[in-house]
């Protein structure tokens, strides 16, 4: 029986990580930053599957050293999903930058010093597409946002610690042993009470925004995340190199659309007919910096392809509209639990 450790276990990806992994048979060990939180991680993989007695906790920090090496030795591979995602865009870019790039040299490292065979570290398409306004021809693995560019803070941080990734396994002569996977916007349902700032998207136009605004985003069901890391994972082919997992892009707008038609009421009574103009969502911005964050990307619209993914690995995400309702309806449930 294999053994892969999960890096935030406690998180929206990491704990379905747990659940897949766990579904195939492995023996499974997560980082969470403190262990009080064990039962809470438990509790939700355990509404999905029995892990019996193959699932082990560890603390570490992505801010230190303590508890990595205790955590890698022994696994065969690292799934490396913990990185900082905020709601809103912190001030100083170094609150993201330093924990994400330290975060993933410091698992590397102990990865690579264990013997285990690949790491699959999650970065995300912020790395791939972040200084494009638009792309008429959708963007590849062989794109790359400018670190120096007009771009958030989060989409510095994703695009610095996969470059540090990459850098890191070249000067060890061991490329082979790192897969990066760069997802969309993670949808899917939740695990027990979970609350991902990913999950935003959808939570937001439930509970009633006045409108949506003109802001579009490349969506993927976490769960087809996950089958990616895995196949990442295992495949000899994909050592040293990146994938993008993505479904398709999406204007908010006809993500409630989808809501409205597939959900219906009273589920989506609250989600917004409506469109929200530009200079509206600016101003609201200047009250809110959770809306400021994003309002840069009003009118965008940028086309990504996972057809690498889909060649190499096999890979094959489920249809979108299926993602967005299991999403909300595990939402609405979880609210009302």
């Amino acid at each position: 029986m294999k053994t892969v450790l999960v890096t935030g276990g406690s998180g929206f990806l990491g704990g379905w990580c747990l659940v897949e992994l766990l579904r195939g048979d492995y023996q499974v060990r997560t980082t969470v930053r403190d262990l009080g939180r064990e039962a809470e991680v438990r509790a939700r993989v355990e509404s999905q599957v029995d892990p019996g007695d193959r699932l082990t906790f560890f603390a570490a920090d992505l801010t230190s050293d303590d508890g990595w090496e205790q955590a890698v030795q022994g696994c065969d591979y690292v799934l490396h999903v913990a990185s900082p995602f905020p709601l809103a865009q912190p001030k100083d870019p170094d609150e993201l930058i330093v924990p994400a790039r330290e975060g993933t040299l410091r698992v590397l490292r102990a990865a690579l010093d264990a013997g285990v065979g690949r790491v699959v570290v999650t970065s995300s398409v912020a790395a791939v597409r972040g200084s494009v306004d638009h792309s008429p021809a959708p963007l590849t693995e062989e794109d790359w946002t400018d670190p120096d560019g007009d771009i958030t803070p989060y989409t510095r941080s994703k695009t610095i610690a996969e470059r540090a990734a990459w850098d890191l396994v070249k000067e060890r002569g061991e490329s082979e042993k790192l897969a990066v996977v760069n997802p969309g916007a993670i949808l899917g349902p939740v695990l027990g009470d979970d609350m991902s700032p990913s999950l935003e998207l959808v939570n937001r136009l439930l509970k009633g925004m006045p409108g949506t605004p003109r802001i579009g985003f490349n969506i993927v069901d976490v769960r087809d995340v996950v089958d990616l890391e895995i196949k990442a994972m295992i495949a000899p082919e994909a050592g040293g190199e990146r994938f993008i997992a993505v479904t398709r892009f999406q204007w908010m707008s006809e993500v409630a659309a989808v809501l409205r038609e597939r959900l219906g009421d009273p589920a989506a009574a609250k989600v917004p007919k409506r469109a929200v103009p530009n200079f509206v969502v600016r101003l609201m911005g200047i009250f809110d910096s959770s809306i400021r964050s994003i309002a840069g990307q009003l009118g965008q619209k940028v086309e990504l392809s996972s057809a690498k993914a889909e060649s190499v690995l096999g890979w094959k995400p489920r249809p979108l509209d299926e993602t967005i309702v299991e999403c909300a309806q595990s939402l609405v449930d979880a609210e009302g639990a």
